[in-house]
């Protein structure tokens, strides 16, 4: 039998396997795959009689590797018939009949096809080498895809590797024993305070896992999300692990408008257990436990505060550190409400360029109007919801009049059909 050698298969089997953590018989496979593909790329530039050659004309075609004596061989499985068509996929009973003479019409044998080393050996090296190496990027990204997916949403330690473009490139490492793997950390995904400098370490939060065939890394990670601050503290503070406390909602503003403002988080904390004090849970004896998420955070600062089913507790304990008079609910409809504070609480209130009234908004869902307490028009105010909810009221009474004549209308269309019928049921009588 005739072989096209390829010299160091071996030594490249064992290689790759080492190098992209994928079993030899992964590697093997993706080099009989690319031999296969130059083999056909090889017939079909020798083409000289213009045979029509499909999509699966080769599928009857495949590549035996010889590891230990460092070659390969083509092999095609051909049908015994009388008379030859193709000679791909056919053999004559007379050709089998000389070698094996109990051979019979509509069997199959399989062939040594090889071509001559020569010009195929060349093809096939160049061949081997370029599909080679895009099945075993796809082969790598299947893995890193299934290594990856259930880990969407958790946290990974990471490892700055380089930098491209506005991003940094991290290694990370799904679990024990595991090779490292490449993420991309955005501009948008980073922390203003951080230093991305070689080899420093961080925490990211692992927010997709992408496949595809694009290039560069495949997981995107964030220092940005929220998820981040509530892993920390979920890893900090045994009660959120126990679950007796739990974090009901977060917000943060990783990366603020302005650079005159630091990156904040608020973050609502609630038990059902009444001896048990969730704000404190988390802030630790002497701040110990928030301490270390501030750390790893690279300074943010980080408001814990109490959840309570009551908005106007809620809203007011949002608005830490800020001493709050009166909550008002203007209009629970449209979740906008005043916020009453004395004269020196005001821009503690409202925050530096508004970042502590924002982020209570958004922790709580209310729409919060900051208000100093001694200048506010109760009255004034109050006549001014009203009015408003006035005419959403009068709005909404008449699209229900709508309604209720639209349903008026189907009863009696109703009632006229019935009536029909019971007369047709009287004339059958």
């Amino acid at each position: 039998m005739s072989m096209v050698t390829l010299p160091g298969l071996k030594e490249l089997i064992e290689s790759i396997s080492r190098e992209r953590n994928l079993p030899r018989l992964a590697v093997q496979s993706a080099i009989r795959e690319a031999l296969l593909k130059g083999y056909e790329r090889y017939r079909r530039a020798q083409n000289l009689e213009r045979k029509q050659f499909d999509e699966d004309y080769f599928e009857n075609f495949e590549v035996e590797l010889d590891i230990e004596g460092e070659g390969f061989r083509v092999l095609s499985t051909k049908t015994i018939v009388e008379e030859v068509d193709n000679t791909d996929h056919q053999i004559s009973l007379d050709e089998v009949q000389q070698v094996a003479p109990e051979a019979q019409l509509g069997d199959s044998v399989v062939l040594d096809v090889t071509p001559d080393q020569g010009e195929f050996g060349r093809m096939a090296a160049m061949q081997t080498k370029q599909v080679l190496a895009q099945k075993l990027r796809d082969q790598q990204r299947q893995m890193v895809q299934e290594e990856f997916q259930d880990l969407e949403g958790t946290v990974l330690q990471a490892r700055v590797l380089r930098f491209e473009r506005q991003s940094v490139v991290l290694a990370v490492s799904s679990g024990f024993g595991q090779p490292e793997v490449e993420a991309e950390l955005p501009k948008r995904e980073q922390l203003p305070n951080d230093n991305y400098r070689a080899n420093a370490t961080f925490k990211v939060y692992l927010k997709k896992v992408s496949q595809g065939q694009q290039r560069g890394p495949q997981l995107l990670v964030s220092r940005a999300d929220a998820g981040l601050v509530v892993y920390l503290f979920a890893n900090e503070v045994p009660e959120i692990e126990d679950e007796v406390v739990r974090i009901v909602a977060v917000a943060r503003e990783a990366n603020p408008p302005s650079r005159y403002v630091g990156p904040r988080t608020k973050i609502a904390v609630d038990t059902l257990d009444r001896d048990v004090d969730p704000v404190g849970a988390c802030i630790g004896a002497r701040g110990s436990r928030i301490q270390v998420v501030v750390n790893e955070l690279r300074g943010e600062k980080i408001d814990v505060i109490r959840w309570s089913p009551d908005p106007a507790t809620y809203i007011a304990n949002a608005l830490s550190p800020a001493r709050v008079d009166e909550v008002r609910l203007m209009d629970p409809e449209s979740r906008q409400t005043h916020v009453l504070v004395a004269e020196d609480q005001l821009s503690l209130a409202i925050g530096k360029e508004g970042q502590n009234v924002r982020l209570a908004a958004r922790l709580t869902g209310w729409k919060i109007d900051i208000k100093d307490k001694a200048k506010y028009d109760f009255a004034g105010e109050d006549a001014k919801f009203a009015a408003v909810r006035t005419k959403y009221q009068s709005e909404e009474d008449a699209e229900e009049d709508d309604l209720d004549y639209e349903e008026e209308l189907e009863d009696e269309n109703q009632d006229e059909l019935e009536e029909e019928d019971s007369f047709d049921n009287n004339d059958d009588e």
